[in-house]
């Protein structure tokens, strides 16, 4: 069995789903509590690998909150009053499914961390080497949880012991005050360094502090900075950064470079897939996954990004929404078709070559498509079973060179970005010159598409309106493609694919406003108001 360190935690605590759809509402409740009291080692061990049940829900729930609420992504998920089309058209509701579930599952992460660190912390049969490490590894992932939570919904109740129910939501700094505590004190207990990226070590603690100081440090919008653009069609004005804190997500992007222990593999395309998931030196920290029919829930994100595989005539849960991504993308660049895979063999037909091109579709998310063992292309797509990267090296990386050239020292950062770049083209010869701060998000850009940073990205510039506003200059906005049937622009017969592009890329234009810099604090699982007040402003 795969990974089996977790497998029998999860096999205890989780009741177990299977899912056919990204649409994952039948779920709920499928969170279980561990016993009342911590007996011996391998339960502590246990009770902390349960945290990784509501973690396993998000991982392709991620993708409809973080990429399809930007400007590159719509999704056609169902029906065009599901969860998915809602986020990408910009008519996120406090009872969108995806918000639902994400908040709803983050607590119960938070939840069962807190279980688990009281209870191992009060038996006295637990060793005391399993006790520190089991206790760290439950402040991490407490700690990680937090850090989508703030991101996601601004202001959120920190609930740090069990048994109480919290609705006063902190302030942003006391919850990043929060993550750093459970961060830094998971990473004195962590040990150095583990091959297997699912197990939290040392350099999983000082990347996700790196990647959080660098967020705390761009100063998030408050509640009341958002309330004053929530229905504005204009960015924030409150730019500006806290060189302290991005001097601390230098020290921390240090810990992890320093170590020794990471590096960029060699190769990009084998970053992705089965036969290439939770593999050392570039993958960091990573979510298991071991299909619907085993783990709390599979990995859609396969699923959802090649949805119906060779047939051209079905739209795809989620996707490019426009092809200038890869045409404005410099072609030796060996990360461009596989982030924006245009052509595919499949080898159930012989290898027969398909073009996922306009007029009739828009490219795929590459990084969706399996391809790293014998018709894997055809198979995951069904299996749901490939890890989730939270967090790789070239992340680190980006966190260092965005800190330095936000404080002023490009020079510093100029030499980062080109080691990203020298393994996306395989030699020196596209190196930088020089740098800018836009150098350094172009390059957050080309090297992580799909892998839910976009919209986290835009909220921390501060350019998520002008941003999602540019689906203006993209071939399907115009006014040709607006209905089924009709001649485009390019002369081609529109299909029905293409009108659905049109009428999202418009919604995005149209709808986008300032409350979109987080999402609504929604109601819980079962439509019941949670009872947390005030709203985020503009829902």
């Amino acid at each position: 069995m795969k990974k089996l360190v977790l497998s029998k935690a999860l096999l205890a605590l989780v009741l177990l789903v299977a899912f056919s759809s990204c649409n994952d509402k039948d779920d709920e409740g499928s969170i279980v509590g561990g016993s009342s009291v911590v007996k011996s080692d391998e339960e502590a061990v246990a009770l902390v690998n349960g945290v990784y049940g509501p973690l396993q829900t998000v991982s392709s729930s991620f993708s409809f909150l973080i990429e399809s609420a930007t400007e590159g992504t719509i999704s056609f998920e169902g029906e065009e009053n599901e969860a998915g089309p809602e986020v990408s058209r910009f008519e996120t509701k406090p009872t969108t499914w995806y918000p639902v579930k994400v908040y709803s599952r983050l607590y119960q992460a938070v939840g069962t961390s807190n279980d688990a660190i009281e209870k191992i912390g009060a038996s006295t049969a637990v060793s005391e080497a399993t006790k520190k490490v089991s206790i760290a590894r439950a402040k991490f992932l407490r700690g990680l949880s937090y850090s989508y939570l703030v991101q996601l919904f601004g202001e959120v109740p920190l609930v740090l012991q069990t048994g109480t129910s919290v609705k006063t939501r902190s302030s942003i700094n006391d919850v990043y005050t929060q993550i750093v505590k459970d961060l830094t004190e998971a990473e004195a207990d962590l040990p150095e360094y583990d091959s297997s990226p699912i197990i939290p070590s040392k350099g999983a603690a000082n990347a996700i502090l790196a990647r959080v100081y660098l967020a705390w440090g761009h100063n998030p919008l408050t509640q009341d900075q958002l309330a004053e653009i929530a229905n504005s069609s204009s960015d924030p004005v409150h730019v500006h950064v806290d060189n302290a804190k991005l001097t601390k997500a230098v020290e921390y992007a240090d810990k992890v470079i320093k170590s020794g222990k990471y590096s960029l593999l060699s190769d990009y395309t084998k970053l992705f897939g089965r036969s290439n998931e939770s593999k050392a030196p570039e993958h960091i920290f990573t979510i298991r996954h071991d299909g619907d029919a085993v783990d709390a829930q599979g990995n859609h994100q396969t699923h959802c990004a090649f949805t119906f595989a060779f047939d051209l005539t079905k739209d795809n849960h989620i996707g490019p929404s426009n092809v200038k991504q890869h045409d404005d993308w410099d072609a030796a660049d060996t990360r461009r078709e596989f982030s924006y895979t245009t052509y595919l063999e499949n080898p159930q037909e012989n290898n027969k070559g398909y073009y996922f091109l306009p007029p009739v579709t828009l490219p795929r998310f590459g990084k969706g498509i399996d391809r790293s063992y014998e018709n894997s292309v055809n198979h995951a797509i069904t299996t749901n079973e490939v890890d989730r990267i939270e967090i790789r090296y070239a992340e680190v990386l980006l966190i260092k060179a965005e800190a330095l050239a936000e404080s002023g020292k490009t020079g510093e950062a100029l030499p980062i970005i080109n080691q990203v770049r020298e393994r996306a083209y395989g030699n020196t010869l596209h190196n930088l010159k020089s740098l800018t701060v836009d150098d350094v998000r172009k390059e957050w850009g080309y090297e992580f598409v799909y892998e839910q940073k976009n919209w986290f990205n835009l909220v921390r510039w501060k350019t998520l309106i002008a941003t999602v506003k540019t689906v203006k200059d993209f071939e399907h906005f115009d006014d040709s493609y607006k209905t089924a049937g009709g001649t485009g622009k390019d002369g081609s017969t529109v299909n029905a694919f293409f009108a659905k592009v049109y009428k999202h890329l418009h919604a995005k234009y149209d709808n986008v406003r300032g409350k979109h810099y987080r999402f609504p604090i929604p109601t819980g699982e079962k439509g019941e108001d949670l009872g947390i007040t005030p709203q985020n402003p503009g829902y």
